[in-house]
C-alpha cells in the first residue's frame, strides 16, 4: 500500500427551481454524488434545514462513514485473530449541536454493534477488538468528536 490515497467525488446541485439562490426559500437543498463507475447518491440538507426527507444528508453520511470504517477494520482485525464473525449489524448515532447562527458541529456519535461470532470461546476477544478498530479507522482518526463503541456479542 502506498502511503498517500487520492479519492474524488463529484457534488451536483440539482435544486435550482428557476430562480437560483436568490432567496432562502427559493431553492431546494437536492444534490447528487457520483463517483466513477458508482451509482450515484441522491442527497439533500437534514429536513430541519428545508431538506428533501426521502434522500441523504451529509450528516447521515457522516455516520454511516464512520460505521462502515469501523466495520471494516474490525473484520479485518478478526480475520486475523481467527474469530469468525458470521453477522455484523451496527446502529449508528450522532449528536450534532447547533448555534445560534446557523453553525453547528458533532459532539459525539455512538457505533452499536451487533455481532455473532462462530463459537463462544470468541467473544471476550471479539469484543476488545473494538477498541483496536476505532485506533485504526481512517474516519474515525479524521474527526474531532468523539466516537463511543458499545459492541454487542454473542453465538
Amino acid at each position: 500500500m502506498k502511503g498517500q490515497h487520492n479519492y474524488i467525488a463529484n457534488i451536483e446541485w440539482t435544486g435550482n427551481k428557476g430562480k437560483g439562490t436568490s432567496n432562502y426559500k427559493d431553492f431546494e437543498r437536492s444534490h447528487i454524488i457520483s463517483i466513477d463507475n458508482k451509482p450515484n447518491i441522491l442527497c439533500s440538507s437534514d429536513p430541519e434545514f428545508r431538506g428533501d426527507k426521502t434522500k441523504y444528508n451529509p450528516e447521515e453520511l457522516l455516520l454511516a462513514s464512520l460505521s462502515s470504517c469501523h466495520m471494516l477494520w474490525y473484520l479485518h482485525l478478526c480475520s486475523e485473530s481467527n474469530i469468525i464473525v458470521t453477522k455484523y449489524i451496527d446502529r449508528a448515532t450522532g449528536i450534532m449541536i447547533t448555534k445560534p447562527n446557523g453553525s453547528g458541529h458533532f459532539s459525539e456519535v455512538s457505533l452499536s454493534p451487533t455481532v455473532v461470532v462462530s463459537e463462544d470461546s470468541m467473544i471476550e476477544k471479539a469484543i476488545e477488538l473494538h477498541k483496536k478498530a476505532n485506533e485504526c479507522c481512517f474516519i474515525a482518526n479524521s474527526v474531532n468528536f468523539k466516537v463511543l463503541h458499545n459492541p454487542i456479542c454473542s453465538t
